[in-house]
């Protein structure tokens, strides 16, 4: 996978002096941040928080990144986080809901299921049971149609 920030030699950057070199004085050029000062050794100092800096910008990535369906081991790849367990932590709240995700496999699944006008094997789990084992409360006996089961 290629670097986002990398050199023109194609090796990595430094958050921080990508941030002091490009980031900063493309913010202070855009209107976004004021004039840098000068330090004793005659080095560029931009006043910025968190709110516009590098950091901003690695959580506006991982969030669209969650939102879009990347999964949180590989966004801890991509983030260089040792641990995906540590990048769960930090953006949990950024994951999209999966409470409506889990409605529409559960419904498409019985959808087809009891669209069936005929018994048949439709899961894995189906399959292997004895045809004489029930695995519904009801035994699987539809009121109007005693002979169909699922």
């Amino acid at each position: 996978m290629k670097l986002l920030f990398r050199w023109t030699d194609d090796k990595h950057s430094r958050a921080r002096t990508y941030d002091e070199l490009v980031w900063k004085p493309a913010l202070f050029h855009a209107g976004v941040i004021a004039a840098p000062k000068t330090d004793r050794r005659g080095r560029r100092q931009y006043v910025s928080g968190r709110e516009n800096g590098m950091h901003a910008l690695r959580h506006y990535y991982a969030s669209i990144t969650l939102a879009d369906g990347v999964n949180i081991k590989e966004l801890s790849e991509c983030l260089g986080h040792g641990d995906p367990g540590f990048t769960l932590l930090l953006y949990t709240h950024m994951l999209p809901s999966s409470h409506e995700r889990a409605r529409k496999a559960v419904d498409s699944r019985l959808t087809r299921l009891f669209s069936l006008k005929f018994h048949v094997a439709v899961t894995e789990q189906a399959v292997v049971r004895s045809p004489s084992t029930s695995w519904e409360p009801d035994d699987g006996l539809y009121p109007d149609q005693p002979e169909i089961s699922l």
